[in-house]
Formats: C-alpha cells, sequence, structure tokens
C-alpha cells in the first residue's frame, strides 16, 4: 500500500479547491440565469420594481404629502397622453422599427378636429372621426413606405414628422382656438378632460381610456396570431414570413393601428389642455421613446411588454412630481431619467447575451 506523501496530499488539496471553485461558478452562473429567465419571461418586472421602489422613496422623504389620493391620480392624469403615445410607439418598436412622427401625427389629428368644427361648421362628432381618420391616413402612409418599399423606419418617420409638422402650423395657420369657445360650441371635443372623483382621488376620462387601450392592446399582443405576429416580425422578420406570417400586411396594420391611436391621443390632448393648439405636445415623440426604453421594451424589437411602457411612464411622473415636491431644481428629472434610460438599455443588452 503506496504511502502518500506531501506530493499527493498537496495534489488533493488542489483537487478540492478546484472542485469548491467550480462548484461556486456553477451556481454563480445558475443564480444569473434564473434571475436573467425571469426577467426574459416578465419584461415588465424590472420597471414594476423601479416604479415601486421610486415611491417607497418619495413616499419616506415626503409622507402623506405624496400617498395622498390626489397626488398619486395626478400622477396618472400627466402621463395619460404619453400614455397614449407611447402605445402606438410600442406596437412599432416591437417590430424593430420607430416612429419618430408621432407627435406630430396626434397634434395634426387634433388640429382637424378643431377646424373641421369651427372652420366648416361640421358637427362635432363627426371631426373627431374625421381627426381619429387623419391619425389612421398618416400611419397607413408610415406603414406602406416601411412595409411596401422597404425604407427605413426611422427616414420614413423622421420625414413624416417634418411634413406632419410643417402641414399642421400651415393648415392651422398657428391659431389655437381657445377652451372657452369649445366648452360652449363643442364640449365633446373635451371629453376626455372630464373629470370624475372618488374619495380624495380625481379621475379622468382620458386617464380610464389610456389604462383599457393599453389592457387591451395587451391581451390582443399576448393572446392573438396578429400579437404573436409582431413578436416574431420583430424577431426576425425573414423567419417570420419563411414561417407563413405575412410581413407586409402586419407592418402596415401596425402602423395604421399606431397612428389611429395618435389620432384618439389627439382627442384626449384636447381634454387634458381644453384647446386645440398647433404647438402642443412638441416632445410626445420623444416622451414615448423614454416610456418605452425605461419599460422594458428592446429596441431591438421582439421582446417586451406593453405594461412595462406604462410603468415606465409612470416612473417619469413618479420622478417629477416627488422632484417637484422636494423643491429641487427640475433639471435633476432630466438626469435622473437619463440615468433610467441608459440603465434599461444596459439591462436589455444584459438579458439578451445571457439568453443566448
Amino acid at each position: 500500500m503506496a504511502e502518500s506523501g506531501p506530493s499527493g496530499d498537496f495534489e488533493t488539496v488542489l483537487a478540492d479547491s478546484a472542485t469548491d471553485v467550480a462548484s461556486f461558478e456553477s451556481g454563480e452562473r445558475s443564480l444569473l440565469n434564473k434571475i436573467q429567465h425571469v426577467l426574459h419571461s416578465n419584461p415588465a418586472a424590472v420597471p414594476l420594481i423601479v416604479l415601486i421602489a421610486s415611491l417607497a422613496v418619495f413616499g419616506i422623504v415626503l409622507g402623506g404629502k405624496f400617498f395622498s389620493p390626489f397626488a398619486l391620480t395626478l400622477i396618472l392624469q400627466q402621463v395619460a397622453i404619453v400614455g397614449f403615445v407611447g402605445a402606438a410607439q410600442t406596437l412599432v418598436i416591437l417590430t424593430a422599427g420607430i416612429d419618430l412622427s408621432v407627435g406630430a401625427i396626434m397634434v395634426l389629428s387634433s388640429v382637424v378636429m378643431g377646424q373641421f368644427t369651427f372652420r366648416y361648421g361640421l358637427p362635432p362628432e363627426l371631426s373627431v372621426i374625421c381627426g381619429l381618420a387623419c391619425g389612421a391616413l398618416c400611419g397607413f402612409i408610415n406603414g406602406t413606405l416601411v412595409a411596401r418599399m422597404r425604407l427605413p423606419p426611422f427616414i420614413v418617420t423622421l420625414g413624416m414628422w417634418q411634413i406632419v409638422l410643417a402641414a399642421n402650423y400651415l393648415y392651422s395657420a398657428n391659431e389655437t382656438i381657445r377652451s372657452q369657445d369649445i366648452a360652449n360650441q363643442a364640449s365633446i371635443l373635451q371629453f376626455f378632460g372630464e373629470k370624475i372623483k372618488i374619495g380624495g382621488a380625481v379621475f379622468t376620462y382620458g386617464v380610464i381610456a389610456m389604462v383599457l387601450l393599453v389592457l387591451v392592446l395587451n391581451y390582443i399582443l399576448n393572446h392573438t396570431a396578429w400579437g404573436r405576429h409582431v413578436y416574431a416580425i420583430g424577431d426576425d422578420s425573414e423567419a417570420a414570413e419563411l414561417s407563413g406570417v405575412e410581413v407586409k400586411k402586419t407592418l402596415v396594420s401596425v402602423y395604421v393601428l399606431a397612428g389611429l391611436i395618435c389620432g384618439l391621443a389627439g382627442w384626449a390632448l384636447i381634454g387634458r389642455i381644453g384647446s386645440v393648439s398647433p404647438t402642443a405636445g412638441q416632445f410626445a415623440n420623444i416622451e414615448s421613446i423614454t416610456a418605452v426604453v425605461i419599460g422594458g421594451i428592446s429596441l431591438f424589437g421582439g421582446r417586451g411588454s406593453i405594461l412595462g411602457m406604462l410603468f415606465g411612464a409612470l416612473i417619469v411622473g413618479v420622478f417629477s412630481l416627488g422632484l417637484r415636491l422636494i423643491g429641487t431644481d427640475p433639471q435633476w428629472t432630466y438626469l435622473l431619467i437619463g440615468l433610467l434610460i441608459i440603465s434599461a438599455v444596459a439591462v436589455d443588452q444584459w438579458i439578451r447575451k445571457v439568453s443566448v
């Protein structure tokens, strides 16, 4: 029987250490994989966690002043328009595209509703339908250029943004229709601005409509064939086409629906500000992209949840209101939102790498 000398003992120790290290690394990898799989299967988890954490922090700092029903519902009112436009942006980004014209289409739709009523004397109800149709038409043009002519979505919507913006100012002659005139002659245009009080909470029809829209779209995207096709196109359009998905028709339908939602946002915008202004909503396109990115929706397409977009919009609203109540400089809001955007993209990249 061979005796184990110093050399044998040393080799045994090395083997045991290597086994321990391998076991530790394996455990670490499995933990990271578990976290990654949870985040990958629940894209809205990260923005939801950030939203809850931000509410908790501002709640501790500000106490009941922040957690009052009025303050919390005020956040919803502030993000209602962003929620509408963000829903339209989400549909496009899920197909690996982007729409820089959503804000301009929203404003043009609102201007059409106002001008058709006060310039041409159409019934307000018909003017609303014309405004919605205007949004859908702009979306159809975007979708046709992207799907049929295979032009880059960024270039198409950048050009459409400039065209619609110019058309908006030229058609309206940069004229604002006053809130008082609308209230007296066409109050239906301000429908989404009407308020419902429940205790100390104040809800508008615009907030209710926005939440319902997000819930309906969430169901459609997750439980219908059309929704699965949208995700498939964003993930790999060529593979989707080979599997039988009508990529061109689906893309056109996405942009048309996005344009229609922008028209609805234009109607809600009138209710929010009370008037029809061609200069309103100038940053809606940037705000919608911000909500989408912070909401965990991948800019590369094919992954994300529209609920995450809503959480992302609410995060921006919470930071804006919380910092305002604290009394800090408004620039801190932009700084923190910028950090959130970069962090959200970094997390998305990490999830994509470890999921391969």
